[in-house]
């Protein structure tokens, strides 16, 4: 259904890093564009991937699971690779902003040319060459319909609740009442639908009295 196109000719600028933090180390990935680097957190610079809830439409218009496809992709890439990444900033959440070499190559820039990543205008237009490559070719995500991942944030983080629970209330194909805490494996993947009895919560003990119980990973 989808091809990975990695014919690309990458033109690397060097990264002057006498006077830039620099963390080096096996890189595990969190999520496409946020990775452990020597057990630090690292948000990739430039780049935007899908989250590991969104899905995407193939062209036959089939709901697919992208966001966890990317991720899956990116670790056989990088999963325990040795990462040198130049420290640009630091988000909102502590993490290390950074553009990351893997083998001398940057890695945002493989993973926007293969059509894993897009790249993130709103902070930087470097890689934005090897997106339209990427469009072009139909290579990765772009072989189908795919929401920008920050559009996707932005409706989404519109439908949570806004009394700010976390723990997702859901009701099995079974019937079976389940909630699921936010790091929990199917946390991302479960959605809840209120008018079928789905509901959030506030906390364990709160899901517990109600009926529910956890969920097992």
């Amino acid at each position: 259904m989808l091809r990975i196109c990695s014919a690309f000719v990458f033109v690397l600028v060097p990264m002057q890093v006498e006077a830039a933090e620099v963390l080096s180390g096996p890189v595990r990935v969190v999520d496409a564009d946020t990775w452990d680097v020597g057990g630090i957190r690292v948000r990739l610079h430039g780049i935007d991937a899908p989250e590991l809830d969104q899905t995407c439409q193939s062209d036959d218009g089939a709901n697919w699971s992208c966001g966890v496809w990317v991720t899956d992709q990116v670790r056989e890439l990088y999963q325990g690779e040795k990462a040198r990444c130049r420290v640009l900033d630091r988000d909102r959440y502590g993490r290390a902003v950074a553009r990351c070499l893997v083998d001398g190559a940057d890695a945002g820039q493989i993973l926007v040319a293969r059509g894993l990543a897009f790249a993130y205008r709103k902070y930087a237009t470097v890689y934005v060459p090897q997106e339209h490559m990427a469009v072009a070719s139909r290579a990765g995500l772009h072989a189908g319909k795919v929401q920008a991942p920050w559009l996707f944030r932005s409706i989404s983080k519109a439908a949570q609740p806004s009394s700010g629970c976390k723990i997702k209330g859901n009701i099995s194909a079974k019937g079976e009442k389940i909630y699921h805490l936010p790091g929990q494996k199917f946390y991302a993947r479960t959605r809840i639908n209120e008018s079928k009895g789905e509901r959030w919560f506030c906390s364990a003990a709160a899901a517990r009295k109600a009926g529910w119980r956890s969920a097992r990973s």
